[in-house]
């Protein structure tokens, strides 16, 4: 079995005290987008930076409906929510230049969820070559890109390639 150490997400773990709330359901419930890393708002869901990323580029797909587990969301809300995923393969190619992705869900706290009770779909663009000496012998995993910097180009990268689905309210 591979396992994939990612030492720098210890702040996550035992460092970060929680929010109040489901952030899935706060953070696009306000107008502060830019504060709360999202990127881009479309029907059905919403798609935000990962605060703990672990790669550059890791972002998040998430329903607006407050649910845990894929099968609780319809045909049309799983259509909606596919779409944007693609969306965001998309910008991220167009942005980033990846040679692949790491995507997926993690539905359960046993799974891996960090935040089990709302479904989301983890994006992680990766290069050839992104796994390098650093965090195999030093514990460090270099982030080459301030996520604030990220955050700005994925933002206008779904505004030059999604002029029409751009900040579209929560239904």
């Amino acid at each position: 079995m591979e396992r994939i150490w990612a030492p720098w997400r210890i702040e996550y773990v035992i460092g970060q005290e929680r929010e109040e709330g489901c952030i899935f359901c706060t953070k696009p419930a306000s107008t502060e987008d830019e504060t709360n890393l999202i990127v881009h708002r479309a029907e059905g869901g919403f798609t935000m930076m990962n605060k703990f990323p672990y790669n550059n580029g890791h972002i998040l797909v998430v329903p607006y409906k407050h649910v845990a587990d894929i099968c609780q969301l319809d045909v049309q809300e799983n259509s909606l929510l596919i779409q944007e995923v693609c969306r965001a393969i998309s910008v991220l190619r167009h942005v980033m230049n990846p040679d692949g992705f790491n995507m997926g869900l993690n539905v359960g706290t046993v799974a891996g969820a960090g935040i089990h009770e709302h479904l989301h779909y983890h994006i992680v663009p990766r290069w050839s070559g992104d796994t390098n000496i650093m965090p195999v012998l030093a514990d460090v995993k270099v982030i080459s890109e301030h996520l604030a910097t990220t955050c700005r180009k994925l933002f206008e990268g779904f505004k030059l390639l999604y002029p029409d689905s751009v900040n579209k309210e929560a239904k």
